[in-house]
This record gives C-alpha cells, structure tokens and sequence, in this order.
C-alpha cells in the first residue's frame, strides 16, 4: 500500500540530490554548510523513523546550528540570460506544466478513494500531490527536452534561495503538536476562562478565531496554532459546551488561523521569501499589501463559525 513512507523517500531523495549536488558546488563558499543542512534533512525523511525521538531531536538541533552559521548560494542551474530565453520562447505555456500539480492532486484524491487497498485512505491527497510532482517534472522535461540534472539544479538553486526558511512548516508544525503536549493548550483555556463571558457563545467563538490569528501571527503557522486553541478554546467550549459542529470548527477555525499568517513576517516562507525573491525594497511589502485583504477575511470566517456551525 502506497503511504506516507513512500511519500517521504521521494522528497528524502530529492534532498539527498541537492546536498550532493551543493557539496560540489565550487562557487558556493559555505557548500560544505548547505551540503550538511539538507543532507541533514534527507537523512530525517529517509531514515527518521530508525533514529528515534533522541535522534530526530539531535538532528534538529544540528540542522537549527547550520541554519545559524547561514547557508550560500550556488550557481548551478541555467543562467539568467538562458531562464529568460526559455521563458520568452514557451511564452504563458510553461504555466500549464504548473498545473499538472493540482490537477493529479485533485483527480488522486477523489480517484485513490475508489482503491482503499492501494493508497492509504488517509494520506491520498499526499500521495496525489507526489503523483502530481513527478508527472509535471516528467511533463516538464519532455516539453523543454531538459537534461535530467537541469530539474535537480534548478531545485537546488531554488532551495538555497530560500534558505532555512523552506522548512519552517516543518518545524512549526511540530511546534504546535509539542505545546499540545506540553499542556500550553490548558493554561490558555484557564487564561480564556476568567475573560470570555460566562455563557456567551458569541465572546467564546470571537475568543477562538481571534485566537487563532494571533496565535498563527506569533507562531508563523496555522498548524501550529490549532492544537493550541483547539485544547482551549475549540474542544472545551465550542465543541463540548455548545455543541458545534467539530468539522465546521476546526476547518474554518484553521481558516481564521491563515488569516494570520497573511500578517505576520514570521511566515518566513509565505512573506519574507517572496520579497527576497522579486528583490523588493520593502521585505514586508508582501504583508503590508496582504492586512487589507486578511482583517476582514477574518471576521467573515469568525461570523462563519457562529453561523454554521451551532445547531
């Protein structure tokens, strides 16, 4: 059955390839830095499992003293002068090879569905997505007719463009399922307790989904904000005391919590890397522009939860 160990070892693969690829790089100075952090990486999703919890945890810290020695840039890849040839030439064609992606996503999630014994029923959309990766890198090489190295040098140019940032999800994520189990989620609900209004279903559901936001703002990940405010706020009162519907709670909750991320610059990412990559002045340019749009985003998905979601 194909699951999330298979999904794992494609991106453990593709890691593996751009640290080799980094360690010969001779115009990178600090190659050797960029070589172990996502050889680090690769080693975590190909052999996680056998290194343990201490391992794991070891790993991060090693990968968290890389990323503060800081990582170089490479210059594998094509040049600029040939990217902007090759975009000239294909034109607004090479946007359809993007959309492979989504489409094997959306077409396996709903197909894989029909064949429970050959995908897990709970990591099909994963596994759509890694369909759809691999089919647009072999679309992609058979239109542009690309050596088979070009795509792992453009990824790996594009990784260390990004730098440590690329894996922040990763690591938030994680996060929030560590505060979860730190029990950072009830002391919240205490705190919550003595300001939201007894009996007031409306303060209780304006307290989550501002919660979220701000949460998601500090944390720079929805998904590390919703098992906190989902053990104070969310199970507790929403869903116990009210009665609401868990489905409705938690997925517009999980929206009001991307209305945060919108915000903040600890969205690295999201925010801060796109204005590194189109060489903005302003590196908050990209949430500065995004406020107007994610305020009242918010309140929409807050009167949302109190619409939909209480019978």
């Amino acid at each position: 059955m194909i699951g999330l160990a298979q999904v794992y070892v494609v991106a453990g693969l593709a890691f593996t390839a751009f640290a080799a690829l980094s360690l010969t790089d001779a115009s990178n100075p600090k190659r050797l830095i960029n070589g172990a952090f996502w050889g680090l990486l690769a080693l975590s999703m190909l052999a996680g499992d056998q290194l343990g919890d201490l391992g794991n945890g070891v790993l991060v810290l090693a990968l968290v003293a890389l990323a503060a020695l800081g990582l170089g840039k490479g210059s594998g890849g094509a040049s600029e002068a040939e990217r902007a040839g090759a975009a000239a030439h294909h034109g607004n064609r090479l946007f359809l090879l993007a959309l492979v992606i989504p489409a094997t996503a959306l077409a396996g999630t709903f197909l894989f569905k029909l064949a429970p014994a050959l995908v897990d029923p709970k990591q099909v959309t994963l596994v759509s997505l890694t369909l759809g990766v691999l089919l647009a890198l072999a679309c992609g090489m058979a239109v542009l007719r690309a050596a088979p190295l070009v795509p792992l040098q453009e990824g790996r140019r594009l990784m260390d463009t990004v730098g440590w940032a690329g894996i922040l999800p990763q690591m938030l994520a994680s996060l929030g399922a560590v505060f979860a189990l730190a029990g950072v989620g009830d002391v919240v609900g205490k705190l919550m307790a003595g300001v939201i209004p007894q009996g007031s279903l409306f303060a209780a559901v304006l307290a989550y989904g501002l919660g979220m936001a701000l949460f998601t703002m500090v944390m720079g990940n929805a998904f590390a904000a919703f098992p906190v405010m989902a053990a104070a706020i969310g199970l507790p009162l929403l869903i116990h005391q009210y009665h609401g519907d868990p489905a409705i709670v938690a997925a517009i909750g999980m929206l009001a919590g991307f209305c945060g991320t919108l915000m903040t610059p600890m969205a690295a990412n999201f925010n801060i890397v796109p204005a590194a990559l189109l060489d903005l002045p302003d590196r908050n340019a990209v949430v500065k522009a995004q406020v107007p749009t994610a305020l009242p985003l918010l309140a929409v998905n807050i009167m949302l939860i109190y619409w939909l979601a209480f019978p």
